[in-house]
């Protein structure tokens, strides 16, 4: 009801589920022989190659380790988007971002590459669904993409040395009877110095293995007042 590219089969106490991205197609469940019925169900009506186990898919890597846990990350994507920001050769750093070192959006040389510039944040955007520990970083640079100055690139550029250093984390989801879901959110007053709205972010965990996270400016502007 809430993703319209997730497909739910429930069949007696079974539960199969499709997922679909244009020609792409993951299929999992509970059950080897429905999910097998459900191949030949789709391959009597259109032309399908089964490719196996679910190792990539739209720059997501998977892996299968012990006890049944997986690990996803985008290492091979990041890679790539350090060469097409032509920082393959970068100095690492401990941290995606300084504290406090937020800029204004009037102030600054503004980029003769707008659109460089652009690119390399939306593909950034897309590196938060394995990297929620960029989530605010992303979100700073994500506000200077109508008129970018030099000094916003230079944020970009810092979130890419934090990525030389850590291309091959990512998250692990574990098996576990645990199913309490469990919410963690906080927020900064007044983060944004330009809106003067707050900044507010949140991770939802089912049982130990994270299932969404955000990160996102408040819609109201926060005030301060004095009484006297």
């Amino acid at each position: 009801m809430s993703d319209t590219s997730l497909f739910v089969k429930v069949d007696e106490t079974d539960v199969i589920l499709l997922l679909l991205y244009v020609v792409d197609i993951i299929l999992t469940g509970f059950s080897i022989e429905k999910i097998q019925s459900v191949i030949d169900n789709l391959a009597y009506v259109f032309d399908l190659k089964d490719m196996g186990k679910l190792t990539y898919f739209l720059g997501l890597q998977i892996q299968y380790n012990a006890y049944g846990s997986l690990f996803v990350n985008q290492s091979k994507y990041t890679k790539e988007l350090l060469k097409k920001a032509d920082m393959e050769q970068c100095k690492p750093t401990s941290t995606p971002f300084k504290p406090h070192s937020q800029l204004l959006t009037t102030k600054g040389t503004p980029l003769s590459d707008l659109t460089h510039y652009r690119s390399l944040v939306r593909a950034l955007q897309y590196l938060t669904l394995t990297r929620p520990n960029i989530a605010q970083s992303v979100n700073i640079v994500c506000q200077y993409m109508t008129n970018p100055f030099e000094s916003h690139m230079h944020l970009v550029k810092r979130i890419m040395r934090y990525l030389q250093g850590t291309y091959n984390c990512g998250l692990k989801y574990s098996q576990s009877s645990d199913f309490q879901v469990n919410a963690y959110s906080d927020s900064d007053w007044v983060a944004d110095i330009n809106t003067g709205r707050s900044i507010t972010g949140y991770v939802f965990y089912l049982g130990s293995n994270p299932i969404s996270w955000q990160l996102k400016k408040q819609a109201i502007v926060s005030r301060k007042f004095h009484r006297s």
